[in-house]
């Protein structure tokens, strides 16, 4: 296992984020605008209370009290609150369903852009990362949109509505009070220029953390059989303490937030106090005390959306974190688009590849110049040491990435002037590392062709030597395959195989597909490929000179290159690169059979 390494997040641009963000409400604007108008309407409907009170206030203070005035007033108040906490809910109910609607559509963006994405992307990031933004970010992004927007129209209503308020009571006490407003604001910028850099580095080791975990988790087997839990947990622990230290200066920073913005309520509090003491005694107006209480209790209310802004403004340094990751996911360069869309009448199966160049990187070409022609129904080996290009040219036959030069043909129509999925349709395919999804035995079998019958699909299986294997199993065909099934991997491999059958395509690519089955299974699976291959053209890459002795044609590649062409015999006869390949092979064999010999005759001493 390679040595785990991070990469430093760091804001791109904070505004575009918080723009990106906002923009999802876009599809549910009506549902946001009358959310958003309830709950203004309700904070104002609640600023109105204190000033009811006021009048309540100096109605007792009266010699002759008019009760009927007193009631009426309290019945209203009491009305006001009661329609305020409906608005609220009703505008909380909104939210959260508008909320989920967008991480819903976040979530289905993602899985769409993952189906269009190009193989090369998967090349270069990590599967974890890629499920936290799926996960984590978007969970994030609905958290805070559920609770942030309608905390900020609230806060505004209540910033702008006390203020009036506040000016019906006395003037002078409503200008020194907003002094608040610049002071919160200007700590407010200054605390998010320092910390979102920390927040953006939060969001990023979170996706490595899951990137490493899932390494480590499916290759569960190789690390204990190589006695490296020391090191995966050494591993865990740097991008775990990367983490917590991103995590606790974010979280440090914008906790400065809420204590600071109550010193400076504090300080305008308790001015307020002195400053409306001050105004009550030189205006020897009693009733101006119950006015100075209304004032004081605005304050209060007033330093509440003020201390909100500041919870506000680290949500949405969070979810601006997790907007610019799901955002930086979205805006990744796709796939060309289909702009042909032709299809073969009868498919004959003649594949040519004409000069061919092709390079994961432009500046370095691993198929350099490939020509070659696969005539209908031939059984066609490529054969060649690691790392000479063989899995590489079927990705260029299925279209998994785009050939930097060149063209391939199947009878005589490019395949780029057709679909990337009718290119696959023609193929069956069994790759070397196996790929069962949790479900019944049967629906991975029908997973190529879901029309296919039972009596097809048990016909088959029988073909791939897995039949009687599985009516051992409880459940048969219905049995669910999950994680934790004790299936070994030779016995997947035999139900891949038998997928590819089942599939039914009029071209087969076999990449190792014996790779990982004992000596008698692979005799029974190479005569079952011969029934399957029958007027079928097809592509196997071996690496067990063995198994494709038979072919019709035999590509050796190296390093990019065509070496030789032939059949075994031919190819035999020339004693040139093949012959040495071969020859290795089984001198490997005789050795290994020799030092076995050795063993047991030692033994048996």
């Amino acid at each position: 296992m390679p040595p785990f390494t991070m990469s430093v997040g760091k804001s791109k641009d904070f505004k575009k984020s918080i723009k990106y963000l906002f923009k999802a409400f876009g599809l549910y604007k009506w549902s946001v605008i009358i959310a958003l108008s309830l709950a203004m309407i309700g904070t104002a409907l609640s600023v109105v209370g204190p000033l009811l009170l006021n009048d309540m206030m100096k109605l007792l203070l009266q010699e002759s009290v008019d009760f009927t005035k007193l009631t009426y007033y309290a019945i209203t108040l009491i009305i006001i609150y009661i329609i305020a906490f409906i608005f609220t809910y009703l505008e909380n109910f909104i939210m959260a369903k508008v909320s989920a609607k967008i991480a819903e559509n976040f979530r289905r963006q993602i899985i769409e852009k993952i189906n269009h994405l190009p193989f090369s992307y998967y090349d270069k990031n990590m599967y974890g990362d890629i499920l936290s933004r799926m996960t984590n970010d978007v969970d994030l992004i609905g958290q805070t949109l559920n609770n942030t927007l309608s905390n900020l129209i609230t806060s505004m209503t209540m910033i702008i509505g006390i203020p009036i308020m506040m000016f019906t009571i006395s003037w002078e006490l409503t200008l020194f009070s907003m002094l608040e407003i610049p002071l919160t604001i200007g700590l407010i910028l200054l605390i998010v220029k320092f910390s979102q850099k920390y927040f953006v580095r939060q969001q990023k080791f979170l996706g490595d953390m899951n990137s490493h975990i899932e390494e480590i988790y499916s290759a569960h087997n190789v690390v204990k059989a190589f006695n490296g839990e020391a090191k995966a947990l050494n591993e865990f622990d740097v991008v775990n303490k990367s983490l917590r230290i991103s995590a606790k200066r974010s979280r440090y920073l914008s906790s400065l937030m809420m204590p600071s913005i109550d010193v400076i309520g504090n300080l305008i509090y308790a001015g307020i106090c002195v400053f409306g003491a001050y105004l009550a005694i030189s205006s020897n107006n009693l009733l101006f005390v119950t006015s100075i209480i209304t004032f004081i209790t605005y304050i209060k209310l007033f330093h509440q959306p003020m201390a909100q802004l500041g919870s506000i403004f680290s949500s949405l340094q969070s979810s601006a974190a997790a907007s610019e990751r799901v955002m930086e996911f979205l805006l990744e360069k796709e796939e060309p688009a289909d702009s042909n869309s032709k299809k073969i009448d009868v498919v004959k199966g003649l594949v040519e590849f004409d000069h061919v160049s092709f390079g994961y990187n432009p500046d370095k070409i691993i198929i350099k110049d490939f020509s070659f022609t696969a005539k209908p129904g031939q059984n066609i080996a490529i054969v060649g040491p690691t790392g000479a290009g063989k899995t590489t040219l079927v990705n260029l036959l299925m279209r998994f990435y785009e050939i930097n030069s060149g063209d391939i043909k199947i009878d005589g129509v490019s395949i780029k002037d057709m679909t990337r999925s009718y290119v696959r349709s023609l193929f069956g395919m069994v790759l070397q590392d196996t790929w069962l999804f949790e479900g019944t035995i049967r629906q991975n079998l029908k997973y190529g062709n879901p029309k296919a019958t039972d009596e097809q699909m048990i016909e088959d299986c029988k073909m791939a030597n897995v039949h009687h294997f599985i009516t051992t199993l409880p459940g048969n065909y219905d049995m669910i395959l999950k994680e934790d099934s004790m299936i070994s991997q030779g016995q997947k491999q035999l139900l891949t195989i038998a997928r590819a059958m089942i599939q039914n395509s009029p071209m087969l690519i076999l990449d190792e597909a014996t790779s990982s089955v004992d000596t008698r299974t692979e005799v029974l699976i190479q005569k079952a490929m011969e029934r399957l291959t029958e007027g079928r053209t097809s592509f196997v890459i071996a690496h067990r000179l063995s198994t494709i002795r038979n072919a019709d044609q035999i590509i050796v590649m190296n390093n990019g290159d065509i070496v030789e062409v032939g059949n075994h015999d031919e190819l035999m006869k020339k004693q040139g690169f093949y012959y040495n390949l071969y020859s290795s092979q089984f001198d490997n064999d005789d050795e290994q059979k020799s030092e076995n010999t050795g063993k047991t005759a030692r033994i048996s001493k």
